[in-house]
C-alpha cells in the first residue's frame, strides 16, 4: 500500500467522511421513510467514518494481504474508535447521537459485538475493494494542489465543527433548561400544595388547577394533535405551525405557573390567621412563600421570552439523530423531538 503524505492522507480523510454521509443518510432516509440529512455537521461529513477509514488503514497497512487480520485489526479499531467517540460527545454534549442498548453484546450502549462484526466486514470491502480506486484516483491529483485543497477543506471543515459545536452546546443548554422547567413546576405545585394544605376545601380546587403531571400529559397530547392538524392544513406554513404549537404551550405553562403563584400569595396574606405559629416560624415561613413566589416570576420570565428559534439550531441536529437519547433530559428530548416533527410533517 502506497505511503501517503500529510495532505494526502487529509484529503482521503475528508472524502471517506463524504462516502459515509452518504451511505448514513441514504441507509437512515430509508428506515424513516423521508430524507435524513445525517450527522453531526452541517456539510455531508460524517467525521467517524473518515476517522475510522484512516484508523482501518493505518492498523491493516502492514497485514493487507492477510484478510483475517484485516479483519480483525480494523474490527478492533475501528470499536475502539466508536466507543471513544460515543462516550466523548454524551460527556459534553448530553445526548447519546447513536445507542446499542437494545443491541445484545453491547458495552455501555456506545459498541455491540454486531456493529464490531460490520466493522470487521467493512475494513475487508473498504481494503480490497474501495480503496484501490481511491488510491490510483488520489495519484493522478497534481501534487502541486493536493496540500493547497486539504487546507482549504480543513478550514472548511473546522468552520462547519465549530458552528456544530455551539449547536450541540445550545440543545445541552435547551434541554438542561427544559427539564429545569418541569421540575420546577412540580416541586412549585407540591410547595403550594404543602402551604394550602392548612386551607382544606379549596386543596380539591387548587390540585384541579394546578396539577402539573396532566399539564405535561396534555402538552404532549397537544403535540400530537397539531401533527395530525399539519397535515390536514398543507397551506399552513411550518413556522407558523411551530410557533402556534410554542404559543400553546407556553400559555399552559404560564397559567399553571400563574395558578401556583395565587395559591402561595392567598398562604402568605392569610399567615397570620394560622393558629400556633410562633412569630419566629411565621417569619420564616412569610420569607419561604416570598422566595418561592419571587422563583415563580423568574420562571414565568424565561419562560416568556422563548422563541422559535431557541430550538432552531436544536432541531437541526435531532432532524439529523432521529435515535439520538438524552438520558436524564429523555421527557426535554421527547418534547423538543414532537415539536420537529410537526415542522417535518408540512412535507410529508
Amino acid at each position: 500500500m502506497h505511503v501517503y503524505s500529510t495532505g494526502q492522507w487529509v484529503l482521503l480523510f475528508f472524502f471517506y467522511c463524504f462516502l459515509g454521509w452518504v451511505w448514513e443518510s441514504c441507509y437512515v432516509s430509508l428506515k424513516q421513510r423521508h430524507w435524513v440529512n445525517r450527522g453531526f455537521l452541517h456539510g455531508p461529513l460524517l467525521p467517524i467514518y473518515g476517522s475510522g477509514a484512516i484508523i482501518i488503514l493505518l492498523a491493516t497497512i502492514p497485514v493487507e494481504d492477510d484478510l483475517r487480520l484485516v479483519f480483525l485489526l480494523g474490527m478492533l479499531a475501528a470499536t475502539a474508535l466508536e466507543y471513544v467517540t460515543g462516550a466523548v460527545m454524551e460527556r459534553l454534549f448530553k445526548v447519546r447521537y447513536w445507542d446499542y442498548t437494545k443491541q445484545p453484546f453491547n458495552l455501555n450502549g456506545y459498541i455491540c459485538l454486531t456493529s464490531s462484526i460490520a466493522w470487521g466486514f467493512f475494513s475487508i470491502l473498504m481494503v480490497r475493494f474501495i480503496h484501490p480506486p481511491v488510491a490510483r484516483l488520489l495519484k493522478d491529483v497534481p501534487a502541486w494542489c493536493v496540500d493547497p485543497l486539504a487546507l482549504l477543506l480543513t478550514i472548511a471543515f473546522t468552520v462547519d465543527a465549530v458552528r456544530s459545536v455551539q449547536a450541540a452546546m445550545d440543545l445541552r443548554e435547551v434541554l438542561t433548561r427544559m427539564t429545569e422547567e418541569n421540575e420546577d413546576l412540580r416541586r412549585l405545585a407540591k410547595r403550594a400544595e404543602v402551604y394550602s394544605a392548612f386551607a382544606g376545601e379549596e386543596l380539591r380546587k387548587f390540585r384541579d388547577r394546578t396539577e402539573v403531571e396532566r399539564l405535561l400529559l396534555q402538552d404532549r397530547i397537544e403535540a400530537e394533535r397539531q401533527q395530525r392538524q399539519a397535515r390536514a392544513a398543507r397551506a399552513l406554513k411550518r413556522q407558523e405551525l411551530m410557533e402556534e404549537t410554542l404559543r400553546r404551550r407556553t400559555e399552559a405553562k404560564l397559567e399553571a405557573l400563574r395558578n401556583i403563584a395565587e395559591v402561595l400569595e392567598s398562604c402568605r396574606d392569610h399567615l397570620e390567621d394560622a393558629r400556633d405559629l410562633t412569630e419566629e416560624m411565621l417569619a420564616k415561613r412569610r420569607a419561604d412563600l416570598e422566595e418561592a413566589i419571587e422563583g415563580l416570576r423568574r420562571r414565568e420570565e424565561a419562560v416568556r421570552t422563548k422563541t422559535i428559534q431557541t430550538y432552531q439550531r436544536s432541531l437541526r441536529i435531532l432532524r439529523g439523530n432521529p435515535s439520538a437519547k438524552a438520558g436524564e433530559f429523555a421527557e426535554a428530548l421527547e418534547s423538543l423531538r414532537k415539536l420537529g416533527e410537526i415542522r417535518r410533517s408540512k412535507d410529508n
